[in-house]
């Protein structure tokens, strides 16, 4: 059930206004005196804000501002970085609500399911690499005592990070911090479609870090974000989105040998083994797992369902029951389960996809959560959509929709089912549900994923390595060992010592 309320007040929608971006310390417009408009999926084409429209000029001052920054940040102690990140961590604490409330507005991810969860996740990533920040350190070799031989992690320098759309503030939290701690300096493409909270971010950080660490631009991504990718002052581009754009990316820094990580689309699957209890807290753990109160807007939703036949029908009759309760609506409202789907493109694409399944004659829709269904025309609102007995080459079984529909398949072998969920081109998450240790195991290390839950379907943990496998990305983010190798680079010094 969807909230009818159709004035900006009564879905309580702020006033638009202008937000600048964050250049070397600065509120700074574009050179170019552009501006462009924000809108919220919780009201069809409603504005909330306008934005600075970037072009090559502005990228350029924000990277110039980062590199001058650069010398003096990577040459303090790492407790001096330590204590600065802690610091935003609680200030990000302190402003929780307020960047809640922005992001729901923002994203049209429901505030109570999602933008909360989102900023609590935030803040942990900066106290996360705030403690760990001492740990991004060398080694020592045994060589004698004639040498001594050792290896600095020094950090690479100018990182550009390229935001999504659909969980903008927890992937600022995967790379700034990260980057940071690291001793690199910052340029952040906030993503077009959704750079409100991500510009309040940097109005956070900005009372403790030193003009030109971190700047935020905004614009275009095929122009700001291409500016960015082909700078040769940017040492590092850390990119998260589809897997088209990602290709390109690839190729613009790969062209001049700069550092890339890609985290890209996804195409899960989720396979369910018939020793599972069909009970409230395994069908609520697979509900998180499919991502529908994200509205299927996440690259590691389990959109394909693997159910072994001897509970099939069970497990998938729960599963609907349960979806069907959810209520979708206006994300800032305390009840809202599901928000909106991020813009009119999106929407359209998604809606594509439904059209496309619904009128398939080879597949049963068990839940129809269209937008007729939902029956909401003041934002992009749609509901979870079920379709069951379809096999894995059917398109909806190989496109990443980025949209609340799942395909439920069945299954009876084991190695049967390990191909079919490996039968992508896709690799960045699986999820599996068994009571037999050894099948859970085996199972996890047989699948080509980077990523894998078992018997549970939450999120990212901090501290764990995150990325994709295949066309799903590559480099890893969020942990120690993330950190060392895509923020910093090995210089092995080797000394030849005097006897005394």
């Amino acid at each position: 059930m969807t909230s009818t309320q159709t004035s900006p007040e009564q879905l309580q929608i702020p006033a638009a206004r202008d937000y600048s971006m964050f250049v070397d310390g600065a509120w700074v417009e574009a050179r170019g005196g552009e501006w462009s408009d924000v809108t919220t999926p919780i009201l069809r084409e409603h504005v909330i804000g306008r934005v600075p429209s970037s072009e090559a000029a502005d990228v350029d001052r924000a990277v110039q501002a980062a590199r001058s920054a650069f010398p003096k940040w990577r040459s303090q102690h790492f407790t001096a970085r330590q204590r600065v990140l802690g610091k935003i961590a609680d200030a990000i604490e302190s402003r929780s609500e307020e960047l809640a409330r922005l992001t729901a507005l923002d994203t049209g991810n429901a505030l109570r399911t999602q933008a909360r969860p989102e900023v609590l996740t935030l803040a942990n990533l900066f106290r996360f690499f705030s403690g760990v920040a001492g740990e991004i350190k060398g080694t020592v070799l045994p060589a004698g005592d004639d040498q001594l031989q050792y290896t600095c992690q020094e950090p690479l320098g100018v990182v550009g990070c390229i935001l999504p759309w659909n969980s903008p503030l927890m992937i600022a939290g995967f790379k700034l911090p990260a980057a940071l701690a690291a001793g690199n300096t910052v340029v952040v493409k906030a993503a077009e479609a959704a750079p409100l909270s991500v510009l309040l971010l940097a109005e956070i950080c900005a009372e403790f870090l030193p003009a030109g660490v971190l700047n935020v631009i905004t614009g275009r991504g095929s122009v700001a974000g291409e500016a960015l990718v082909q700078h040769p002052g940017v040492d590092k581009v850390s990119f998260t989105g589809s897997t088209e754009v990602g290709r390109r990316v690839a190729r613009e820094a790969g062209g001049r040998l700069a550092h890339v990580s890609l985290e890209l689309g996804g195409k899960n699957p989720s396979i369910v083994f018939p020793d599972v209890n069909i009970d409230n807290e395994f069908i609520n753990q697979l509900l998180l797992s499919t991502r529908v109160h994200r509205q299927g807007q996440s690259c590691t939703a389990g959109s394909r369902l693997f159910l072994h036949q001897d509970i099939y029908d069970d497990v998938l009759g729960r599963l609907v029951d349960t979806l069907a309760t959810l209520e979708v609506g206006n994300p800032l409202a305390e009840s809202t389960d599901m928000g909106a789907i991020i813009n009119d493109k999106q929407f359209a694409s998604v809606c594509g996809f439904l059209d496309d399944g619904l009128s398939s004659s080879q597949v049963s829709v068990l839940l129809d959560g269209s937008p007729a269904k939902v029956g909401n025309s003041d934002g992009y609102y749609m509901g979870p959509t079920v379709f069951s007995g379809a096999d894995n080459s059917w398109r909806l079984s190989r496109e990443e929709i980025f949209g609340p529909a799942l395909v439920a398949i069945p299954w009876t072998e084991h190695a049967d089912v390990i191909e079919l969920a490996n039968d992508s081109h896709y690799g960045l998450a699986a999820y599996v549900w068994t009571h037999n240790l050894d099948l859970a195991l085996n199972t996890a290390h047989a699948l080509d994923t980077g990523w894998v839950q078992v018997n549970q379907g939450g999120g990212q943990m901090v501290g764990q390595s995150y990325g994709g496998y295949k066309q799903s990305g590559i480099g890893r983010e969020v942990s120690v060992e993330g950190t060392i190798a895509g923020f910093t680079q090995t210089k092995q010094v080797n000394v030849r010592l005097r006897s005394i």
